[in-house]
């Protein structure tokens, strides 16, 4: 095959993945279709996806997971991501030249060199895997892992690159998908909630605020306790990232996630482990609670590509002050207002200040 019918070729693939993706309503959808259609293009097994948090990298809500075994294997997968050495973790593909890369392809054909290869994919006769961040710029929006099992081809240089060029694109879509939208008929918001963890990672106690807001999460892979409930893989894996932190594992953004829940509220939940006797690390303190206003605001600013700028620029309208005065605050020109303001409404399709209010702040904002 020459290489210009490679390239054709190459950018049909790309153009189908898309255009499915295209067809999704929602993140997960959006990840099912993706993983349908490459699979079309690029046989492989099984597979993860997982929407992240763009400012820390950890994983959130949704994920998808496909044909990879119960919630519990899922759980060992991310524990060794953050707590152990390993080749290719998501944290070094999210700053890499290259968003993509293949486990064989970058250990020489030595996979085992990889504690997770060793622990977990080996003994699940995996052969190969091959990671993705979907981000743009700097800001990872989703992760993903695709399998070929023993016996098959690892995956080839033109199959990274395919994936590699999907990076951005799919990370568009995601982040569009992390829009404000109205809540729902919650009739109240519970208090922070707190989660416990035992040294050895085990969850310990609860109270009960943390399982209302354990009830509005979306389905997804979960872990049972001896607390009678399912805990998230989103809430375990924030625990997991305050150990190796703790452990003085470099880990950008600290242990802290965003989660949607099903009624479209968002949830930080953050974590930090607390010192045993003798200065050893001792329990995990996992805290769950609404998502404050500044929590709120970066996100919309992300989810529509604003810079800190335009957000900025954003919240002063949404108090009413006209041109003139944000610019009086911010020290500069009404005219560079102006243009930024501009700018925003061509970012959110807005036509006018009432209507941005409105689209970002009032719907996301306003009482249950």
């Amino acid at each position: 095959m020459s290489t210009a019918h490679r390239h054709a070729e190459a950018i049909s693939g790309h153009a189908k993945v898309l255009a499915s993706a295209d067809r999704a309503t929602d993140t997960r959808e959006l990840f099912s279709r993706t993983s349908a259609e490459l699979r079309r293009l690029m046989p492989f097994d099984s597979a993860v996806w997982a929407a992240t948090d763009p400012e820390t990298g950890l994983i959130t809500a949704p994920m998808l997971v496909e044909n990879l075994g119960s919630g519990e294997r899922c759980a060992d997968y991310w524990e060794s991501e953050l707590l152990e050495e390993n080749v290719l973790p998501f944290r070094d593909l999210s700053r890499a030249a290259v968003p993509a890369a293949g486990l064989r392809a970058v250990t020489r054909d030595l996979p085992a060199r990889s504690a997770r290869f060793r622990r977990l994919l080996g003994s699940q006769g995996v052969a190969d895997e091959l990671r993705a961040v979907l981000r743009i710029g700097d800001r990872p929006w989703a992760v993903a892992s695709l399998f070929r099992m023993r016996g098959e081809a690892p995956f080839g240089t033109e199959e990274t690159t395919l994936l590699a060029g999907l990076s951005a694109p799919l990370a568009a879509r995601v982040r569009r998908f992390a829009r404000p939208s109205a809540p729902g008929g919650a009739t109240g918001t519970p208090a922070p909630g707190l989660v416990l963890f035992d040294p050895s990672g085990e969850p310990a106690s609860i109270n009960e605020e943390a399982r209302q807001h354990l009830s509005q999460l979306p389905e997804g892979p979960s872990i049972p306790s001896r607390l009678g409930l399912r805990l998230p893989i989103w809430v375990v894996t924030t625990a997991l990232q305050a150990r190796a932190i703790a452990r003085g594992r470099e880990q950008a953004g600290g242990a802290r996630t965003r989660i949607r829940t099903v009624d479209g509220r968002w949830l930080t939940c953050h974590a930090s482990c607390l010192s045993g006797p003798g200065g050893q690390p001792g329990p995990v303190a996992l805290v769950i609670e609404p998502a404050a206003a500044a929590d709120r605001a970066v996100l919309i600013a992300e989810a529509y590509g604003l810079t800190p700028r335009e957000l900025q620029i954003t919240q002063l309208i949404t108090r009413g002050l006209p041109t003139a005065e944000i610019a009086t605050t911010l020290f500069i020109s009404p005219h560079t207002v102006r243009d930024h303001i501009k700018a925003v409404f061509g970012k959110t399709e807005a036509s006018s200040r009432g209507e941005l209010v409105a689209r970002l702040f009032a719907e996301h904002y306003r009482p249950a």
